[in-house]
């Protein structure tokens, strides 16, 4: 009966192709999606939750319903006039050779480099006589190209190497270790998840890990991190815990950090994505205990260097915009201004026994370099306004590489003397695209309550300003997390192809430091929605696009924002792309470490008004039957462990139910992808090409 459904939908989506647009009144027929109601009952209100069913991802029935709406998507998404075309364009753009920048570990430099089309970078090295030769390729590691490898970390000596191998896109990882000369895997652990691999001599290494969750490891809770020390050649079941395992030590998040003189271990300990408890330890002696640092999460702080027993540490604690401090471990909470803060925030790297000071204006890179005692010595120069990124090395080195690149321009490799000051091109971008042709302009627009937004808009020189034009409207709004000016190949074939890119720096983010995070949390979320209607608002009040030209897209905390925005304003956008979303707010804490947000978000059971405030709007919540929604695609992987794919299953069989209009609203569910890292070349071109036909075959007829 399915195979007929399907045909039946495929002959009808390749008529309507004959058309100039697929924006008509097309009836779309989809998968039954069983109800079978669960209630919960919260400071009294009971909410029915029709389809708690499809969390459980490895049943049977979820599958079957998985496949079905597949079916259904990629028979419509393969007639969609432009997609041969976008595959074609993004193929094209992604197609050059990509290196990153150089790092010295023992006799040899390593580096990573695309050739073009590959799945995954290859990593390279190059020996004293500058012969180069693979050292992994994580292509030869699964057939289609979706493991991955990540965190590769070296023992002091260069010896030795640690990495972490991700399968089908999943958190969850293996490490394995190396012997750098023979490439010999000499040692494995596992179930690895959110680590970082940091060596103690050649002895062993520390990482973190949670305890094996109960019932299906892709979405059960993970809710106590442990930091272990894995000492080579024993088993795991023998790893010694470090920290974590006290009657006050339970921790959503730990990680641990061994400073580059290997004097001190450093660990970091917090339950949410904002906030850290930070302690340390003198490896030095035997017999010292972890010193507390910083005995609260109400504010950041991260050891950025060591040198003679002194800790310089980033923070934002009594400094929104984060200054840098230093101290002595025997007098912890005794910290001295380094660097001290700014109008500006601030993120501090090192290399060559100096700072360099990356400062964010308006969204945009100024960098700035200090001594270690705080002068100011210089100004980087860079090539113009955009984002670079790097500036971190060695104690020992006298240069230090960064990145450049913002919307319109592809990233270049810089090498800078680091006594000098005085950069110069490594490696100039290859990327096939002609960044003379397309402006890119920052612009200021008001929100719901007068707060003055950034947005970056970028499209080709030559679009007729009297025309309207299709746009996509990309945001984020979340865990401090910056949208600096950055080139996407993907992203590119939109421009190409006539599209404007608008990307507006919405509160919920970083940059403007920990007051504009703070406005967008929790019962402040509604901020981040407003900010994102009023970007909206602009690009149509100038004329640029309109509600049926205008596509919003975002992922993670994005997808939650596109699927609030579409739920409370359908009437402004002519297509919505939610991606990987957290969509059901009353129920995103109970699975894996999504806990860890209720910074950002609050909790159901926090409170009533919380409560009341996360259900007015959860998009899975608020979609209303009869309403008319745009078109919407949501995407979502099957083994996405962060953002569970059940948030993006309930909210597609929502917009199926109750759609009043004639627009699709469809899910397209990625097999053996998760979150997003690590997705190979070959999806990407596929799903990129899929959301642009998508974009453009649902906006005006005109297109």
């Amino acid at each position: 009966m399915r195979s007929a459904l399907v045909m039946a939908i495929c002959c009808a989506f390749l008529a309507a192709c004959e058309q100039p647009s697929m924006k008509q009144d097309t009836v779309f027929t989809y998968p039954d999606t069983e109800q079978n109601p669960v209630v919960d009952v919260y400071f009294g209100t009971e909410v029915t939750d029709p389809y708690r069913w499809l969390e459980d991802d490895m049943s049977a029935a979820t599958g079957a319903w998985v496949d079905a709406q597949n079916a259904v998507t990629f028979a419509y998404l393969d007639t969609l006039p432009q997609k041969q075309a976008f595959a074609k364009s993004l193929a094209r753009l992604l197609d050059y050779e990509r290196e990153s920048a150089p790092v010295d570990e023992g006799k040899y430099t390593y580096f990573r480099r695309n050739s073009g089309l590959q799945n995954q970078a290859v990593i390279y090295r190059l020996n004293a006589a500058g012969e180069e030769s693979v050292f992994i390729d994580p292509n030869i590691l699964s057939e289609d190209g979706t493991t991955s490898i990540a965190a590769l970390s070296f023992s002091k000596s260069g010896n030795l190497a640690a990495y972490q191998k991700s399968e089908g896109g999943a958190d969850w990882r293996s490490v394995e270790v190396v012997d750098t000369e023979s490439l010999e895997v000499i040692d494995q652990i596992d179930d690895v998840k959110f680590s970082g691999l940091a060596w103690q001599g050649e002895q062993g290494f520390y990482y973190s890990r949670y305890d094996s969750p109960e019932g299906n490891e892709l979405t059960a809770k993970t809710d106590h991190h442990r930091l272990y020390f894995h000492q080579l050649g024993t088993p795991q079941s023998a790893d010694r815990v470090v920290f974590g395992d006290g009657v006050d030590e339970k921790y959503r998040y730990v990680s641990g950090y061994v400073t580059e003189d290997e004097q001190f271990l450093v660990v970091y300990a917090s339950n949410t994505t904002s906030g850290n408890r930070l302690f340390a330890k003198d490896l030095t002696d035997p017999d010292s205990e972890l010193v507390t640092i910083a005995s609260d999460e109400t504010a950041d702080v991260s050891i950025v260097f060591s040198q003679d027993g002194t800790l310089f540490a980033e923070t934002n604690r009594s400094a929104p915009n984060s200054r840098l401090v230093k101290f002595q471990l025997d007098a912890p909470q005794q910290w001295q201004d380094v660097i001290a803060e700014t109008e500006h925030v601030l993120n501090v790297s090192a290399a060559g026994g100096q700072f360099f000071a990356q400062y964010m204006v308006d969204a945009i890179s100024q960098v700035k370099q200090f001594s270690l005692d705080g002068q100011l010595l210089r100004e980087i120069a860079l090539p113009g306004p955009g984002d670079a990124a790097g500036f971190s090395g060695k104690a020992k080195d006298t240069t230090v590489y960064y990145s450049f690149d913002n919307y319109k321009t592809p990233s270049t490799l810089f090498k800078l003397d680091i006594a000098s000051g005085e950069s110069s091109i490594y490696r100039p971008s290859k990327a096939p695209f002609d960044s003379d042709a397309y402006v890119s302009e920052q612009v200021f627009y008001k929100s719901k309550d007068g707060t003055e937004v950034p947005m970056i808009i970028t499209h080709r020189a030559d679009l007729d300003p009297e025309q309207v034009h299709p746009t996509i409207l990309y945001g984020y709004g979340g865990f401090n997390i910056s949208l600096t000016p950055s080139f996407s190949s993907a992203m590119a074939a939109w421009l190409e192809a006539g599209g404007v890119y608008a990307v507006p720096n919405l509160r919920g983010g970083g940059e403007y430091g920990k007051a504009w995070h703070d406005a967008g949390t929790q019962m402040n979320k509604q901020n981040v929605f407003d900010d994102f209607i009023a970007a909206a608002e602009y690009l149509i009040a100038s004329g640029i696009t309109d509600a049926q030209h205008l596509a919003v897209r975002g992922g993670s905390n994005g997808g939650l924002l596109v699927g609030a925005v579409m739920t409370q304003r359908p009437d402004l956008m002519a297509v919505a792309l939610p991606a990987v979303g957290v969509l059901d707010m009353l129920r995103y804490h109970t699975f894996t470490a999504g806990a860890g947000w209720a910074y950002d978000y609050g909790t159901a059971e926090q409170s009533k008004a919380m409560f009341d405030y996360l259900l007015g709007y959860s998009p899975v919540h608020n979609v209303r039957a009869g309403t008319e929604y745009p078109a919407t695609l949501v995407t979502t992987g099957d083994h996405d462990d962060r953002v569970v794919p059940a948030h993006s299953f309930k909210f597609a069989a929502h917009l199926q139910a109750k759609q009043g209009g004639a627009a699709p609203v469809m899910i397209r569910i990625e097999k053996d992808a998760g979150h997003g890292a690590g997705t190979p070349t070959e999806k990407i071109i596929d799903q990129y090409a899929d959301l642009f036909a998508f974009a453009m075959a649902n906006m005006g007829p005109d297109l």
